[in-house]
């Protein structure tokens, strides 16, 4: 189904060819005049510098043209040359009712050439619990990647653990000053290691800060731990079953965490899965001229000509001959495109790593790792800040951990729920399901506040707007979802059965206006999609909140007397529910049947 701005679009076009003008003039945009028309055309300003004449005597013989076409309601052209535009209420009425016909996809077609996308957004550290540092690269992450899915594209997501380098020798040299008899650290030893790990989940918790703390006062502790690195990494057989033992017990608790978050990775691949590719892919970047030893190192220039800052060159192995970021970063792409082949990559990380991105980019294209049609692709994010407009802490000034974070809000969401059900005395709700309500809307609260704003920008993470009923949150957004589901069940109740007809022309100026934001809704997903912007979606929903409750407000739904009047508002409240419903899904939470 093409878009409704390809549609006008294309009439519009036809009208400035059909008046020997070229095509290229008809492009429409939505009105940034809604109060004056609702779509508009100013291709007449730039056609008059070609064809030498005053702009308005382009835009009235088009504005002239569209007067008798059946899609509009009116054809305005206005001085100096703008073409303002109002669509015919039967058109826009059939365009929405085809919508509401494709059920679950409302339009919006699946691309025909599905590309295979890698979206790499955990990057957390085993051994460490999830801080409110991860969230948006989880929350980001998680929704790019099921914007391309929706899209018809097959997208994996991959967690990217943090499993390799000097945290892994801390907490090995850490545990055998603890427990030194354990089988592990016996080098002779050449039997089956055990099954179950020598640590808890909350232990490991507490032993990599003891042991990294360790390290910045104890010259000795630390040398310890570059060695076990090293041999861990040379492949001794007792670290590598301890470096199994850490990962399945941080997996699974990761698992639980970003569970709680909705997030889901179809891989859980680490750093250590990459550590194989790296001696031939450091091989091939020498025996092809790329890499040269520079101050002890071991490095790959990677600046242009066209650069206007300094790029320093992509440091493949420092001098001890151990690997990198950069290194770990290569050999994965490596990975990567052996196992899935992709057509793109794109990574979420904190905005202030992208020159790191940039030198692995340039050098993955340089020698030859991607070829020239793989797009790599960093989105960069700012960083989520408290009230005071610094990095968000605890009260006492450190990280927060996430399921911290997460406790707060439901527990804030808890207590708004349990107040508007007093108020509105609706005493059947069981503390229960208030509870499973409050956890519902506070990862709404959560996921839409981050996703509303742009992803390169900072923001302040506000729990107190976060989770109000009103403005441009979340919660609102389920409010709205749940107050159409409430009417559908009442008109259900009343012995009627949903329609599957058409909806029939708006009857007002606030059922037009949602009808035409409806509209808007394939344009709208194409668009996220290409320019990987979640924010999108929330500004979409947002106005198409907005846009309801105006026409709810306005409009005596159920006791409407003309049945198929009646029939035609229930059908645009089921299509406005499908949009909402699909969107906050690829944004990654649900809306509760009641708040």
């Amino acid at each position: 189904m093409n878009t409704l701005i390809d549609n006008i679009t294309d009439e519009v076009t036809k009208a400035f060819v059909a008046n020997g003008y070229d095509e290229k003039y008809g492009k429409v945009t939505l009105s940034n005049r809604p109060d004056l028309c609702e779509y508009q055309c100013n291709g007449a300003m730039a056609a008059a510098k070609e064809y030498k004449c005053a702009p308005f005597m382009i835009s009235d013989k088009i504005a002239e043209a569209l007067l008798g076409n059946s899609m509009f309601e009116s054809a305005e052209s206005v001085k100096p040359g703008f073409i303002n535009l109002k669509l015919n209420g039967e058109y826009l009425a059939q365009y929405v009712s085809e919508m509401k016909a494709d059920e679950g996809r409302f339009g919006c077609e699946k691309t025909e050439n599905p590309k295979t996308i890698i979206v790499d957004y955990g990057g957390p550290n085993v051994a460490k619990p999830l801080h409110v540092g991860h969230l948006r690269s989880a929350i980001i992450g998680e929704s790019v990647k099921r914007i391309g899915k929706f899209m018809g594209h097959k997208v994996i997501g991959d967690v990217h653990l943090g499993d390799w380098g000097l945290q892994m020798g801390l907490i090995i040299v850490e545990l055998k000053e603890r427990k030194p008899e354990l089988v592990y650290f016996d080098e002779s030893y050449t039997g089956e290691y055990p099954t179950e790990a020598p640590f808890t989940i909350s232990e490991l918790e507490e032993i990599y800060p003891t042991a990294s703390g360790k390290s910045k006062v104890d010259e000795k502790f630390k040398a310890a731990a570059l060695q076990a690195t090293h041999e861990l990494q040379q492949g001794r057989r007792g670290y590598q079953a301890l470096l199994s033992h850490i990962l399945n017990v941080s997996v699974t608790d990761l698992k639980r965490n970003y569970r709680n978050l909705n997030v889901n990775f179809e891989l859980w691949k680490g750093e250590s899965d990459a550590q194989p590719y790296i001696p031939d892919m450091v091989q091939m970047m020498k025996d092809k001229g790329y890499a040269y030893m520079s101050e002890g190192a071991l490095v790959v220039d990677v600046a242009e000509e066209t650069d206007t800052k300094e790029i320093p060159p992509c440091i493949i192995l420092k001098s001890d001959g151990a690997s990198l970021y950069s290194t770990t970063d290569l050999a994965t792409i490596v990975m990567r495109v052996k196992d899935y082949n992709p057509d793109s990559i794109i990574y979420l990380t904190d905005q202030r790593q992208s020159m790191h991105f940039v030198q692995v980019f340039r050098c993955a294209r340089k020698t030859g790792l991607v070829d020239e049609h793989v797009q790599l692709k960093h989105i960069g994010f700012g960083t989520m800040n408290g009230k005071d407009g610094k990095p968000f802490k605890t009260r006492d000034g450190g990280v927060m951990r996430l399921e911290y974070l997460l406790d707060e809000i439901n527990g804030e969401m808890f207590k708004k729920i349990k107040e508007n059900q007093k108020e509105k005395e609706n005493l059947d709700i069981t503390d229960e399901e208030v509870e499973q309500t409050a956890k519902t809307v506070a990862l709404a609260a959560v996921k839409y506040g981050d996703l509303s704003n742009q992803a390169s920008k900072d923001y302040v993470f506000d729990i107190e707007r976060f989770t109000s009923f009103e403005g441009n949150t979340g919660p609102y957004i389920l409010y709205t979802i749940v107050r159409i589901k409430s009417i559908l069940k009442k008109y259900e109740a009343s012995g009627k059965s949903l329609p599957q007809g058409d909806i029939l022309g708006a009857h007002s100026a606030s059922e037009k206006n949602l009808m035409l934001v409806l509209a808007r809704f394939n344009a709208m997903m194409e668009n996220a999609f290409e320019e990987t912007a979640p924010h999108k979606i929330c500004a979409y929903i947002y106005d198409l909140s907005n846009a309801f409750n105006s026409f709810y407000h306005e409009t005596k739904i159920l006791s409407e007397e003309d049945e198929a009047i009646q029939m035609s508002y229930i059908g645009l409240l089921m299509l406005t529910k499908g949009i909402l419903e699909t969107c906050i899904d690829v944004l990654g939470f649900s809306a509760p049947d009641r708040m």
